[in-house]
């Protein structure tokens, strides 16, 4: 009898198991999304606060699924005695929306890419940047080509491909790359650019991995670098944060120098140490200015519109330390909030 009684027990938690799931920004108790600006100050709203990306907990059971039920029989059978943890973010870098509306986003604190499936309704996690070898220290992600995702990794020094559902491909870079960290692909030229911090450069690589050409020197000068980080494209333009030269820098497809904007202050809209970058279907610029725990929003030309702070679901909370900024098909923006462990994710509403 107690053999049967387990065994029904079991196939009902299996079932349960296998529950429909759906993915949400919003953590339980959201309250309403904020507005920016505010509309206290009179002016137009320009984003919304959507929610955040933080693991395990944005994904809940369907409405109507048989959440209840697996609990009961959980606790009928004992099974709850240790509750497993959450797989959460620990210390996320930056991401990719792909085609299939997925958010991609690196994780230094994990070593993997964390995968957040909305059409799913599953969250999974991706280790392996060869068949061999585990990813050490995943920095920036970006679309390659046919559907393939290019990593890379500063400690390996290596960018890595991986297909669709995350099997490792092959690699490039070895021996070039010092210290990669942004990258992105240019699919109209089938070019790939990686910021190498420690080299101070940008190195430019064919789809196939060529190595072709390098662009930029060490220094404090008009097209010079010091410790480049994340990258974006904006109109055929590549923009660069220039970190410690605390501005942003944008090149040309030949490597010509055609926007140059920021300055060392104490002022909203100045730069300390600019990480993230990213780039709207509306000419709009994105700059994470990680010093100061603010997303600022530029023009085209590199004239400041305004600052987004930190705001988490439940309306209090500033950045801390925010790294990588993208933005997907919808206008929708990401932040990877580092030290908050999330993924902010903003709404642009339109207009000038």
């Amino acid at each position: 009898m107690k053999q049967a009684l387990a065994a029904g027990l079991l196939l009902l938690l299996a079932a349960c198991a296998s529950e429909p799931m759906e993915m949400r920004l919003e953590p339980p108790g959201a309250s309403s999304a904020r507005l920016f600006p505010a509309p206290e100050t009179q002016e137009v709203p320009r984003y919304r606060f959507v929610g955040e990306l933080r693991g395990e907990t944005n994904f809940r059971p369907r409405e109507g699924s048989r959440s209840a039920g697996r609990k009961l029989f959980a606790l009928i059978a004992g099974l709850d005695a240790a509750p497993q943890q959450p797989l959460m973010l620990v210390r996320p870098q930056s991401g990719v929306v792909d085609r299939l509306g997925r958010v991609l986003v690196t994780d230094v604190g994990r070593a993997a890419i964390m995968v957040f499936d909305e059409a799913n309704g599953k969250l999974q996690v991706w280790e392996k940047a060869t068949r061999s070898i585990h990813f050490e220290s995943p920095i920036a992600i970006a679309l390659g080509r046919e559907g393939e995702l290019l990593v890379t990794d500063s400690d390996l020094a290596r960018v890595f491909r991986l297909a669709a559902d995350g099997t490792p491909l092959g690699e490039f870079g070895a021996g070039v790359l010092l210290r990669p960290n942004g990258i992105v692909r240019d699919a109209a030229r089938g070019r790939i650019y990686v910021a190498d911090s420690h080299g101070h450069d940008i190195k430019v690589f064919d789809d196939t991995g060529r190595h072709l050409a390098t662009w930029g020197t060490r220094g404090d000068a008009p097209g010079e670098l010091n410790y480049p980080t994340h990258l974006a494209l904006s109109e055929g333009v590549l923009v660069v944060a220039d970190s410690m030269n605390a501005r942003i820098q944008g090149f040309d497809a030949e490597g010509k120098l055609v926007l140059r904007f920021g300055q060392r202050g104490l002022y909203v809209g100045n730069l300390v140490r600019p990480k993230g970058v990213a780039a709207d279907d509306e000419g709009n610029l994105y700059v994470v200015e990680s010093m100061h725990d603010t997303l600022l929003v530029y023009d085209r030309s590199g004239r400041l519109l305004m600052p987004l702070d930190g705001t988490d679901s439940n309306g209090g909370g500033r950045f801390h330390l925010p790294a990588g900024v993208w933005v997907d098909a919808r206008n929708r923006v990401y932040v990877a909030d580092m030290f908050n462990a999330r993924v902010a994710v903003f709404q642009f509403l339109g207009g000038n």
